[in-house]
This record gives structure tokens, C-alpha cells and sequence, in this order.
């Protein structure tokens, strides 16, 4: 069932395709005519915690777990050699259910063997899985994943969350690799990011809606839909000033339909320390093949850093500095919530143009 199960997922995805409305729109920088900046000097290294990263985009959580998607994560793993990215997995747990079908797994460790991998679990998962799940694939992290609205319409999904933080807890504290909390897609708000910067976790990663919907994935399995649900959730800009209301800048992931370099540069410079592509890549890859997704990817590095020249941001700690301001739908929320976007507006250049670093 589970088997089946990860190919109707794919399928469904490339089906309802991404929602695209990831409130990203209504972020909007402050144009800088005199940026003092080269293409050639703008530097992409970043950090998610104590995890070392050459690019801030990331191919995020997609698939495994049966023969037909050990093939797409094999060629996920080429790109994400070639571009020099780091990469997650699909949920392992049905490799840890059923062993016969790890290989859809540790392929990306056999294709990418000093590339950064990142396992996955849900909150259901017992240290011991865990401990598991990162040594299948030599991660050098571990994503544990967060998708109760998912899990709620899915015909055979779980009913009890019960627990889940103390679970997480455990896993972090035991695990030898740093421990990333995500959202599927429904996104991190300030509430669940308070309770979960109590644990000994690296980072979260937002996931806002906006990218592919697990809501509708879901609904189009069932015999009857639930379709009024297909809409739950929050954009991955609110999901982003909800957690950055909370947690520091370079501890936050970005993703939920972003798709090109703009899209990377608000996310970034909005406080996340990386941006996660999935429903897009997975596109390109299944339409287009794996020469056209090692394109696509590094077209988004050379859109971001066009951006970065333009507004005088040299790294991703400058990003974090730009003004830029919140408008829209995203502003009229964070005013309702009482989360103040005023000190985005209000950044400071230096009189060379480049971003003012932080405390200045």
C-alpha cells in the first residue's frame, strides 16, 4: 500500500502541478541605483545551523520507496552533485517498514558520495528509526516532517498527533547529525515555532502553501473529497514573518513554491538562510530530463545573483539587510498577529550602497 502510495503522490503532483501563490508577490525591495557591486563578487555560501552549505537552494523532500522513484532520486542526486547543492529525501519510514526498498534511497548516496544529504521521518518516528534513517543514507542531517492536515484527509493517514514534540525532542538529542523540523506545506506559524524553539533542534523549515498541495494530493485519492480543505494553510512569506517573529535569522529554511532567483532573494533576504525547491524541480526533471534540471537550477543561481548585484548585497548575511517592504495581503495579516514589518522598510544602506550589517 505504502508502495503505491509514493507513485500516486508523484503522479498527483505533476497532475495539480504548484499552487503559486506563495505571498512572495507582495514582497517588494527598495530599488538601489548605486549598489557598488560586482556579479563576480557575490558569494552564496550559507549555513542552516552548524551545517555548512556552498548555495542556499536546497532540492527538498520528494520521494522514495518504491522502484519507480529510486530512478528520481537518482537523477535528483546527479543534479544535486553537479550544481553542488545539498539534498533531502522522501519520508523513509517505508524503507525502515519495508527494507527490500532502502536501494530507493541510498542510490543518492551512491551517486553523490560527498554531497550533502539530508534523511526524513515524520513526528511519529522512534529514535531508534531515526538513528536508521541516517545511517541508510550517510545524512549529514535529518528532516523530520510535520503534515497533520495531509495525514487528516489521507484515506489511510494517521489520527493521533499526540506527542510529537517529546518525539522530536528525543531524536534531536540522539541523533549524531543536526535535526530539522519542516512543514509539508501548510506552513510554521508563530505558535508551533515558539513550542519548537524549546527543543535542541538546528532549524525549521517553514513550508509555507504556495508549492505542491498535499491537501489536493490527498483529495484526489479519496473516494469522496475533501475538497473544501484543499485551501488550508498559510503562504510561505507569512509562514516566514510568523517564524522569523520567533526564531533567529540563519535558523529558518524557506520553501513552499519558490521558483526562480526573486522568488529565492525575498524569501533570503526576509531572514531565511536557504530557499527549498521541490515541486518545481520535480517537474522540469519528469518533463524535461536531468540535463534541463541542472539548467534550471543553475539559471536560478545566476537570477540570484543578478538580484544580490542589483541591491548591493554581496552574501546572504547582506541579503538579510536590504530594505525591502511588506505589502498586501502579507501586511494586513502580520498587522492583524502583531508582527512588526517596520524595521524591514526601515534598513539602512551605508553610504557605498551595500547593505548596513546588522546592529549597525
Amino acid at each position: 500500500m505504502r508502495m503505491s502510495r509514493k507513485m500516486e503522490h508523484v503522479e498527483h503532483a505533476l497532475r495539480i502541478g504548484q499552487v503559486g501563490n506563495q505571498g512572495l508577490a507582495d514582497i517588494k525591495f527598495v530599488h538601489n541605483c548605486l549598489p557598488d557591486a560586482s556579479v563576480d563578487d557575490i558569494h552564496l555560501h550559507t549555513a542552516i545551523g552548524d551545517l555548512d552549505l556552498s548555495s542556499p537552494i536546497l532540492i527538498n523532500a520528494m520521494t522514495g520507496g518504491a522502484d519507480e522513484t529510486r530512478s528520481i532520486n537518482r537523477e535528483l542526486a546527479v543534479a544535486a552533485r553537479e550544481c553542488g547543492l545539498a539534498m533531502a529525501v522522501g519520508s523513509q519510514m517505508s524503507a525502515i517498514k519495508n527494507p527490500e526498498v532502502a536501494s530507493s534511497y541510498r542510490v543518492v548516496r551512491s551517486v553523490n558520495p560527498d554531497g550533502i544529504l539530508i534523511g526524513n521521518l515524520g513526528s511519529e518516528a522512534t529514535v531508534e528509526q531515526a538513528l536508521r534513517a541516517v545511517e541508510m543514507i550517510g545524512a549529514n542531517a535529518l528532516q523530520i516532517h510535520l503534515n497533520v492536515m495531509q495525514e487528516l484527509i489521507m484515506p489511510e493517514g494517521d489520527r493521533s498527533f499526540k506527542g510529537a514534540l517529546e518525539r522530536i525532542a528525543d531524536i534531536a538529542s540522539n541523533v549524531p547529525v543536526p535535526v530539522i523540523v519542516k512543514e509539508v506545506g501548510f506552513g510554521i506559524m508563530r505558535e508551533s515555532a515558539a513550542k519548537l524553539i524549546r527543543l535542541p533542534i538546528a532549524a525549521i523549515d517553514v513550508g509555507g502553501t504556495g508549492g505542491t498541495n498535499f491537501a489536493a494530493i490527498e483529495n484526489a485519492r479519496r473516494p469522496q473529497a475533501y475538497e473544501w480543505l484543499n485551501d488550508w494553510g498559510n503562504p510561505t512569506a507569512i509562514a516566514l514573518l510568523e517564524s522569523l517573529s520567533v526564531w533567529p535569522r540563519g535558523r529558518v529554511i524557506a520553501s513552499g513554491g519558490i521558483r526562480n532567483g526573486l522568488e529565492c532573494a525575498k524569501a533570503l533576504a526576509l531572514g531565511a538562510s536557504a530557499a527549498g525547491i521541490a515541486g518545481a524541480a520535480l517537474r522540469v526533471l519528469q518533463t524535461e530530463g536531468t540535463a534541463a534540471l541542472i539548467d534550471y537550477l543553475r539559471r536560478i543561481h545566476e537570477e540570484l545573483r543578478l538580484v544580490m548585484t542589483a541591491l548591493g548585497a554581496a552574501s546572504i548575511e547582506e541579503l538579510w539587510n536590504v530594505p525591502l517592504v511588506v505589502s498586501g495581503e502579507s501586511a494586513e495579516w502580520c498587522e492583524l498577529r502583531g508582527i512588526d514589518i517596520r524595521t524591514y522598510a526601515r534598513r539602512q544602506w551605508t553610504e557605498t550602497g551595500r547593505a548596513r550589517p546588522s546592529g549597525d
